[in-house]
């Protein structure tokens, strides 16, 4: 079947599985530098890291937007990495019912070290990939999230 015999739902189907094996891949990618250096964080936390060492000390509820997360799946979160040590939840002054999540210094030394492996996985990724063609891509997925999210409604 040539590209233009494809229906568009077909082409939607390919290109959402596509975002599912560089999704897979992604995590499989930073996995491997994780085993490689010993490191106990599944892809999931490194996600709630991330989005601290942008901004620490915010809700739970802004970790779970930012990270696109249900409430229940970021508490499960959390609460792996306060076991860990790598984070930790100070009542928030302002509003008591919110906890505020913060890096530890041992969570703020980990961007160190894991900040260049996310670079180099970026660099891979956009191997052969235009600044064009990435911004068309987020254009589409956009509008396809947007789509999805209306009709949720």
């Amino acid at each position: 079947m040539t590209k233009a015999s494809r229906s568009k739902q077909e082409m939607t189907t390919e290109f959402t599985r596509e975002i599912t094996k560089v999704n897979l891949a992604l995590k499989q990618y930073l996995q491997a530098k994780f085993r490689l250096h010993d490191i106990d964080l599944t892809f999931e936390m490194l996600q709630v890291m991330a989005c601290l060492w942008k901004q620490d000390g915010i809700n739970q509820q802004e970790v779970s937007n930012i990270t696109v997360k249900d409430k229940a799946s970021m508490t499960y979160l959390i609460d792996n990495l306060t076991a860990r040590k790598l984070v930790y939840r100070l009542e928030d002054e302002k509003d008591r019912r919110n906890k505020l999540i913060f890096l530890t210094e041992k969570g703020k030394d980990m961007e160190q070290q894991i900040q260049p492996w996310i670079t180099e996985m970026y660099a891979v990724v956009n191997k052969n990939v235009t600044a064009d063609q990435l911004g068309v891509c987020i254009r589409v997925l956009g509008n396809m999230s947007e789509n999805l999210r209306k009709a949720a409604d």
